[in-house]
């Protein structure tokens, strides 16, 4: 079985995905979300791949890395050794080749951030899915979602909170879309 990359993001009304090495918001349903996404798996026998690039891992707070009950692994270009909390890899491709030869504890594979390895897992052979957060509020940012291809669509999802949820004021919703 060849596994896909499902791309996990929460965006505001101008696209921002963070700032200053952190996100924007503050909303404990939506990391809630994100957590129960990328943790669950069906099988007791395997686990999920967080797979994200060396800053995301960077800004992830000490006390939460690596996140728990995932594989996670860091692409970088950079000679890093984060001994057993991380396995790095130099690109989307390498990763997979990681990845197959892991294949039987795996089950899905899920892409974190940031910005450049949102972008090159929309443009590689490997996307399955993107299931993106719509904040719909602006929010000060200094990191950005790159822009979604023509060719994916909105898809129904029936795992996923349908309509728009609030917490804290804010407003957002769930969205998922598939190449066409």
């Amino acid at each position: 079985m060849s596994h896909k990359l499902e791309l996990i993001a929460a965006a505001c009304e101008n696209m921002g995905i963070g700032i200053n090495g952190d996100l924007p918001w503050r909303l404990k349903t939506e990391m809630a979300f994100f957590t129960r996404m990328t943790t669950e798996t069906n099988h007791t026998n395997k686990k999920n791949v967080v797979l994200m690039g060396r800053r995301t891992w960077e800004c992830i707070p000490d006390k939460y890395r690596p996140l728990k009950d995932r594989i996670n692994m860091v692409l970088t270009s950079k000679s890093l050794d984060y001994g057993n909390e991380t396995i790095t890899c130099k690109s989307i491709s390498h990763a997979f080749d990681i990845i197959t030869q892991m294949q039987n504890q795996i089950e899905r594979v899920w892409v974190i951030g940031g910005s450049s390895v949102y972008k090159s897992a929309m443009e590689s052979p490997y996307f399955g899915r993107l299931y993106l957060t719509r904040i719909k509020k602006k929010f000060e940012c200094d990191t950005f979602f790159p822009p979604i291809p023509n060719d994916f669509v909105l898809i129904e999802d029936p795992t996923i909170p349908q309509g728009i949820q609030k917490e804290n004021g804010i407003e957002f919703v769930y969205e998922v879309y598939e190449r066409r």
